[in-house]
């Protein structure tokens, strides 16, 4: 998280391993095509895609790079096309020696553009790849360089504890942590990294962030998509392994955290850990997995999960899941904590509710003939950035009426133009070694260690019809408060 702009980044080389695949081109290739149009990028930087197809040539792997970033919506198309001749080029890793092939490849690279050896090496790769792509860099020796070499791998790193302590070892074996960038998406977007400058430099919230001001706090991160073509991914993953154990987690973590010694990766990476470390162990009574069934998406109906293509029609795979935790430590005591998220829930939204304790005495209840409702915090991530405090006011149309409104910040008033893209602001951190919006060993594997044995012990699936927010058996927690979800 840069805290002010660190400028032309050094010259370097960006290798991305996957480079034919989807997030190449959709994600990849228009976040560093905009990063060189605000003068991020250096001009010595070369973008060397490989992936095991050896039938592509340097001008079609361009050629399919200048489609993409006008499918992107880049403007500077002619500029953009520019870029493109000159940064990319290809190299197939199919077949025996293919990552020797790769190192010598490198070393051309390098050598003709006068790079100095600094490298970025970037795993668009499905998570069964990892491991044996790692270990191959690392023999033909492109874990070291004569430069700094930085390694991004893509999420979910690992399927369970055990798994995820297996690819730290291996990652650890030919690279050092401080190489190593775990990336989770959801932590580029603005409005994440702006949850810390709210809490710690307003300190007016910070008082009130506490177990004797917040009654609860839900995360809900709802999709209106279905499996989209993921099918084979998906029913192997499920909503807890997808979307719980990092986006939400990492949203935990931002909520929970306390104020880091200092605003520098380790500092706030150490805090991350003590948040994960102090969640009581998560019991199946508080956990509710889903799997949608036909129904209607914006009018539209839809298959059930079990009739998708790709699908086994007895699949037992989750494509919903509620959580109710509890951070055990001095500020949290007894606050529950939900967290919630879903495939074809009625609208796509990545919503944050603080909701805090209604007044201790019904003051104006014998006046008022409204309930006082309760102070929330709204923090919203997609769509429509911004924050929400809603307050209590006297209607000024007759008796003592109380109703509430909201004080509002929203980005796209504020700021003119789009919210950056979350994979520019991640890659830009990437180029100039800053780790902080990435995760740590420790901090992955603490966060798999509370939801494996929920993976080994697997809640009863409840199904819900398509469209709606989720079987009644996720709203229970809330029923029994008298509350309902805020986010609907």
């Amino acid at each position: 998280m840069l805290l002010e702009s660190s400028g032309t980044a050094a010259p370097h080389l960006f290798v991305v391993l996957g480079g034919n695949g989807d997030l190449m081109f959709r994600k990849l290739l228009p976040a560093l095509c905009r990063l060189h149009l605000r003068g991020v990028l250096p001009e010595r930087f070369c973008i060397l895609g490989a992936a095991r197809s050896g039938d592509i040539t340097d001008e079609a792997y361009r050629e399919r790079g200048r489609g993409a970033l006008v499918a992107a919506g880049i403007k500077e198309t002619e500029e953009a096309g520019r870029w493109a001749e000159r940064v990319l080029h290809y190299q197939s890793v199919g077949g025996a020696g293919g990552y020797a092939r790769l190192a010598v490849r490198v070393a051309q690279l390098e050598e003709e553009h006068d790079l100095p050896g600094n490298r970025v090496l970037y795993l668009a790769l499905p998570p069964g790849a990892f491991g044996p792509t790692i270990q191959g860099l690392g023999e033909v020796g492109l874990n070291r360089s004569p430069g700094w070499t930085r390694m991004v791998v893509e999420k979910p790193f690992g399927r369970d504890l055990a798994s995820a302590r297996e690819l730290n070892r291996i990652v650890h074996r030919y690279f050092e942590e401080s190489q190593v960038f775990r990336i989770d998406h959801y932590l580029g977007k603005e409005t994440v990294q702006n949850l810390m400058v709210f809490r710690f430099a307003n300190p007016i919230f910070e008082h009130l962030w506490n177990r004797d001001r917040v009654k609860r706090v839900e995360i809900t991160v709802a999709e209106q998509l279905g499996l989209e073509g993921r099918a084979k991914y998906y029913d192997q993953v499920g909503a807890l392994r997808d979307m719980v154990q990092n986006h939400l987690t990492q949203l935990l973590c931002l909520v929970a955290m306390e104020v880091p010694a200092s605003f520098d990766a380790e500092s706030i990476h150490t805090e991350k850990v003590k948040v994960l470390r102090s969640v009581a162990p998560i019991t199946p009574d508080r956990v509710v997995f889903g799997q949608y069934t036909r129904g209607l998406v914006n009018g539209r109906e839809v298959p059930g999960y079990r009739e998708e293509p790709g699908v086994a029609p007895d699949s037992e795979t989750e494509t919903f899941a509620a959580l109710r935790l509890e951070i055990a430590n001095w500020r949290w005591q007894h606050v529950p904590f939900y967290l919630r998220t879903g495939k074809y829930l009625p609208k796509r939204v990545s919503q944050i509710v603080v909701t805090f304790h209604r007044p201790p005495v019904g003051t104006f209840q014998p006046l008022s003939r409204t309930a006082v409702e309760a102070n929330r915090l709204l923090i919203t991530l997609q769509p429509d950035e911004g924050f929400d405090l809603s307050l209590q006011v006297k209607s000024p149309r007759g008796g003592f009426a109380l109703e509430t409104h909201r004080l509002q910040f929203r980005y796209a008033e504020m700021y003119a133009g789009p919210m950056p893209d979350a994979y520019e602001t991640l890659l830009e951190d990437v180029i100039h070694g800053d780790t902080t919006l990435f995760v740590r060993a420790d901090e992955v594997e603490a966060a798999w260690a509370l939801y494996s044995p929920l993976l080994e012990q697997r809640p009863p699936i409840h199904l819900y019809p398509a469209g709606t927010w989720g079987p009644e058996a996720a709203n229970r927690w809330l029923q029994q408060e008298g509350e309902v979800w805020s986010t609907r």
